[in-house]
């Protein structure tokens, strides 16, 4: 772990929080490898049941550091082109990374963004490939990659066309337009969106709720719907019915079954 991302769990909830409050939490090696540790750790773990991923100091994640990029000119100190990693291993490098948005949209446990203030770029990816996200009213968020004149990474292509279509995704793709968080409401990139001063306590109990879930039901959930953005429909229902009879096996769903008998609200172990 290092001190750019900082690590706690309370009540079966894991928050991680992108700490370098001084630059936005925009990212750094140090961060995503940090993610990219702590992430199958915290899936591997049976006393977490959700994950909460944050930023310090009021933003979530500008992106990627631009004054990094900037001052990659491809020239050593002498001032001549410096022969650095090949194309090939840049592009390995970053991929290597990028399996942190794929542990966040695809681990077994419910994963939330909660974005206080500005998510950008890989920052906003980042948000994007989590289960669910709560926002700040007036948080801003933007694609931002067209300003800077590159593709985009971090799986934030693929979020986004699942969660607004692909006309809209590429709107806010080529525009890079900011919007805030009430905004990303309405189109149904954030579930929430709160007054700032609110917003701590919602996401708290947000949190709170999705640790008391059926843990293994709402794991089995998530490869249902992720399975149903590509597969066909027999797929989804060969994937369904061996889900449906393996959670039907677990404590949680005998707990909720004697609970619904007994006229009173189940409470999960996730077991």
């Amino acid at each position: 772990m290092t001190d750019h991302l900082l690590e706690s769990i309370a009540d079966g909830v894991a928050t991680l929080t992108m700490n370098r409050p001084e630059a936005r939490n925009a990212l750094t090696a140090q961060m995503i490898a940090a993610l990219s540790e702590a992430l199958p750790r915290l899936a591997a773990n049976p006393a977490v049941r959700a994950v909460v991923l944050t930023g310090a100091g009021g933003a979530f994640c500008a992106g990627g550091d631009v004054k990094g990029f900037a001052a990659d000119t491809g020239r050593g100190a002498d001032g001549k082109a410096s022969a650095g990693p090949s194309m090939e291993q840049r592009v390995a490098s970053l991929r290597a990374g990028m399996e942190a948005v794929r542990w966040l949209h695809e681990m077994p446990k419910p994963t939330l963004a909660v974005i206080p203030g500005a998510a950008a770029g890989a920052g906003l990816s980042l948000a994007l490939a989590c289960d669910l996200r709560v926002s700040a009213s007036t948080a801003k968020l933007t694609t931002a990659f067209s300003k800077v004149g590159v593709a985009g990474d971090y799986g934030g292509s693929y979020f986004l066309s699942h969660l607004v279509g692909a006309a809209k995704a590429r709107e806010l793709y080529f525009t890079a337009d900011v919007i805030t968080g009430e905004e990303a409401a309405a189109l149904g990139i954030v579930n929430k969106a709160v007054p700032a001063d609110e917003l701590a306590a919602v996401a708290a109990k947000y949190a709170a709720y999705l640790a008391g879930l059926p843990t293994i039901a709402i794991g089995y959930m998530k490869r249902n719907l992720n399975a149903a953005e590509h597969a066909t429909l027999p797929e989804v229902l060969d994937l369904e019915a061996a889900h449906m009879v393996r959670t039907m096996m677990t404590e949680d769903h005998k707990a909720a079954s004697l609970a619904f008998v007994e006229k009173r609200a189940p409470v999960f172990a996730g077991r």
